[in-house]
């Protein structure tokens, strides 16, 4: 048995290119007893992934030029030597970006018997939609009687949190890129919606959206995002930082906003959050997003591409704009 592996071949600098990755047929061994041998049939590309690029101290070791890329996926169960995973078996992991690995089940989690697709353990349901929950009522302390500003709001977190916001009874404006992005939103209820590549003032823009100005901002993007934000910040507001997409192919250091005095003007409150630090609270999510969805209160998208030869594709259109809800490759 082989297994089909995207290897990181060179480390990006700026945007990543086809030629940062190379695709490889390793063989793999048989089965030992207490393993298992998994055939992946879903895997996520996620922007986090950029800042593993960069061979530097993180929350997360770096990937190894020469060697496989790591990320969430699902997969099968063909073969088992281990009673807690029969053949059959549908498990999660972080060895996505290959077709199969041999396993003994650490680090590997057996989806439950559910309705809903496996792939939707990689989004609404798993990191992006455990990402957004935490951030809006552990990180902000989302109140009912918020206005929430969201930036990257149509993306796999983005869009989750704009309609838990919504859920929670806040005025919600999200930011976007496109008119279709723009659209898309607006058929998820969102208040009002910027499209921040036709604003000619971004911080204009937002106080025309949000005249009442801002409780909480959910930070996915940086730079002129974050200095519109605090411009229209109302005081005691609060800020979770998520995620600074605009920065992670910058090859030398980006100013930082010309306002953080407004941190101080107007007391709020700034903090960056790493999902996986809150996981422990991951069953009190599944199932409240259990309950919406079978209430139909939730929906999302997915953009998918076929094949482990395009998840390098997939990855790179992270930064392209490319993907409407959860970027997938199906393999």
């Amino acid at each position: 048995m082989n297994s089909q592996q995207i290897h990181l071949a060179s480390r990006p600098a700026g945007t990543p290119t086809a030629d940062n990755f190379t695709l490889q047929t390793i063989p793999l061994p048989e089965l030992k007893e207490g393993e298992i041998l998994v055939k992946n049939t879903w895997m996520s590309v996620d922007p986090y992934m950029r800042g593993r690029m960069i061979d530097r101290k993180s929350y997360v070791p770096p990937f190894q030029i020469g060697e496989a890329l790591e990320g969430g996926a699902i997969g099968e169960v063909i073969q088992s030597n281990h009673p807690d995973f029969p053949v059959g078996s549908k498990v999660s992991s972080m060895l996505g970006w290959r077709t199969h690995y041999i396993g003994d089940g650490t680090g590997l989690t057996r989806l439950p018997e559910t309705t809903l697709p496996d792939q939707s353990f990689l989004g609404i349901m798993g990191m992006p939609g455990m990402t957004a929950w935490t951030g809006l009522f552990r990180i902000a302390d989302l109140q009912p009687s918020d206005t929430v500003f969201i930036s990257a709001a149509s993306g796999a977190v983005g869009s989750i949190a704009c309609q838990i916001a919504k859920m929670h009874g806040c005025t919600v404006i999200g930011s976007v890129g496109s008119q279709e992005k723009a659209e898309y939103l607006r058929s998820l209820g969102v208040d009002a919606v910027i499209n921040y590549k036709e604003a000619t003032n971004l911080t204009e823009a937002l106080a025309e959206a949000a005249p009442q100005g801002i409780d909480v901002y959910f930070e996915n993007v940086g730079g002129e995002h974050l200095e519109a934000a605090l411009n229209n910040m109302n005081d005691y507001g609060r800020i979770a930082v998520c995620g600074l997409i605009s920065q992670y192919n910058a090859t030398e250091p980006q100013p930082g906003p010309s306002n953080l005095s407004m941190l101080i003007i107007k007391k709020l409150k700034m903090q960056g959050f790493i999902v996986f630090d809150h996981w422990a609270h991951y069953g009190e999510y599944a199932n409240q997003m259990g309950q919406w969805i079978a209430e139909g209160k939730v929906k999302w998208e997915e953009t998918v591409f076929e094949g482990i030869e395009q998840a390098p594709r997939a990855f790179i259109g992270l930064f392209e704009g490319k993907n409407k809800g959860k970027m997938l490759v199906k393999l």
